[in-house]
């Protein structure tokens, strides 16, 4: 798998509420691959391959962290509302593009000087209430001809990068375009599939699993995967422990909107470890992922996270490591390929 597929993804612009240029893009992609496509009436995409067995649902989200024009000022400086979760302390002095109907606009958020900050205040955090963007203009008038309107989608100004050794991959939103990347792959990869495969690319997971709850009524599984980003904190002052790059994907034992389901996860540890394919066994706090609907849909649905350990997540940039993301592609393939029927009712009802 080159390079050239996980740079175009990751480089697309696509908050929760408008994600269509990646939708089309990754449609394209899996067409050749899908029995059948259908769209959810949010913006997901879903491809199906198979038509018996049971129903298996593996979904990545499409959507970035981002932000959304809420007002320009009359002296022509953007306001904005954050879409997703943002630490303040990642977001100035940063550049940002803002997706007009005339176009992209740079921005860039604007930030005081130390020299005119008192030593008590700069040991705060700056409200994200406080900050705007500077786009260059003198005034309102000149913001709105160049295309500058409410509703605006902006997203940070970052390029795709190949780091150090080749296996840190550096990119804007691989929370989760490379769970959408995961699915894809599969997609493309499974052989010997005795399943009904719904490969789910949802919207709106970063403002509370909207499109995984929509997509998963369309599916409707007996067993379900999010595939998703986890933490990366092998780093100084870290806990690397179940949190390195490089070390595999992550099976998570929970997350803030599911505890996983044990005799599946026990199931994936099993094919992880016959084919000598490296995992982890993380578990997240204080997020969750789409598998927190994907498990409530009709009659529910055996679930799991899987997640890509990564670095930065919320920011302009974050870090994969290569391996990971091709270790979870053979992982989820082979897994895919080994649930038949009599292995999903052992699951479900053993």
């Amino acid at each position: 798998m080159k390079n050239d597929f996980l740079k175009k993804l990751t480089e697309l612009d696509g908050i929760p509420g408008q994600e269509v240029q990646v939708s089309k893009y990754i449609e394209s992609e899996v067409k050749p691959y899908a029995d059948f496509i259908e769209h959810d009436h949010l913006g997901s995409l879903i491809a199906i391959k198979g038509e018996t067995g049971p129903r298996i649902m593996i979904g990545g989200h499409m959507d970035e962290v981002g932000l959304m024009v809420t007002e320009i000022t009359k002296e022509g400086f953007v306001k904005f509302q954050p879409i997703g979760g943002w630490f303040s302390q990642v977001m100035l002095a940063q550049v940002w593009k803002i997706t007009t109907k005339k176009g992209i606009v740079y921005g860039v958020t604007g930030s005081k000087p130390p020299h005119i900050i008192p030593l008590e205040d700069r040991k705060k955090a700056i409200d994200i209430e406080q900050m705007y963007l500077d786009i260059g203009v003198d005034s309102k008038e000149e913001a709105l001809e160049l295309g500058v309107m409410p509703g605006d989608m902006i997203t940070p100004n970052s390029e795709f990068k190949v780091l150090g050794n080749g296996k840190y991959l550096l990119g804007k939103a691989w929370d989760n375009r490379i769970g959408s990347a995961v699915v894809v792959e599969v997609l493309k990869n499974l052989k010997n599939n005795p399943n009904q495969v719904f490969g789910a690319f949802t919207v709106q997971e970063e403002v509370g699993l909207r499109g995984a709850k929509t997509a998963s009524y369309i599916a409707a599984p007996d067993i379900a995967f999010a595939i998703d980003t986890g933490l990366g904190n092998d780093v100084p002052g870290g806990i690397s422990n179940e949190q390195s790059l490089g070390k595999g994907p992550q099976i998570l034992l929970f997350d803030g909107g599911l505890i996983g389901h044990k005799t599946l996860r026990n199931f994936v540890i099993e094919v992880a470890k016959e084919n000598k394919i490296p995992y982890q066994e993380g578990f997240i706090k204080g997020g969750r992922t789409d598998a927190g609907h994907f498990h409530l849909a009709h009659h529910g649905a055996a679930s799991l996270s899987i997640c890509i350990p990564t670095r930065y997540m919320h920011s302009h940039t974050s870090i994969i490591h290569r391996d990971d993301f091709e270790n979870t592609v053979k992982l989820m393939t082979l897994v895919i390929e080994k649930l038949n029927k009599e292995t999903v009712e052992k699951i479900l009802f053993d």
